[in-house]
């Protein structure tokens, strides 16, 4: 049952950053989830503790992201336009990462296997990352993408991370 869970976060990772082909079609039109990210929590929603908060840690992964994971995912994490139908090759475009998309739907575990690991084994487009990024690398990457997530997309990741670290923990 839990080796049946691990194969279904990875299939929900593949789909969370299934993008980055390789060919002249990589290049997609970015035009961002569903006209940016959800609304906050409201006023007076007390600001949420973030896992990664460091500034310098933050200003890297918008670096490494920029270098990196730009190309596919635009240039401010916004996605392909097209994110949610499969593209002629049938593979998903690159999703939005700045919480108008699924991504904050994935545990940390997930998003780092998938980016580590990448989607081609799948059917997805997305190449590993291992040989290129370090785990802090990787991890800088995530904070500074999760650092456009409003508090209230950032509150139910929390949660859902949450609940598979519990899981995971049995």
């Amino acid at each position: 049952m839990a080796n049946a869970r691990a194969k279904l976060m990875v299939l929900g990772a593949a789909l969370l950053l299934a993008g980055c082909s390789g060919g002249e079609e990589g290049g997609s039109k970015m035009g961002g989830g569903s006209g940016g990210p959800p609304a906050s929590g409201g006023e007076g929603a007390a600001p949420v503790a973030r896992i990664f908060s460091d500034p310098e840690m933050i200003a890297r992964g918008r670096q490494l992201y920029r270098a990196n994971c730009a190309r596919c995912h635009g240039e401010n994490a916004q996605g392909a336009f097209n994110w949610r139908r499969r593209g002629p090759d049938g593979k998903w475009p690159p999703p939005p990462l700045d919480g108008s998309g699924h991504t904050w739907h994935h545990p940390l575990a997930a998003l780092r296997h998938t980016i580590r690991n990448g989607t081609l084994t799948m059917g997805g487009s997305m190449p590993a990352w291992k040989d290129k990024l370090g785990d802090e690398e990787i991890d800088a990457i995530i904070a500074w993408f999760q650092s456009l997530w409003p508090d209230e997309i950032y509150r139910q990741w929390l949660a859902i991370d949450e609940r598979a670290r519990r899981r995971n923990a049995r």
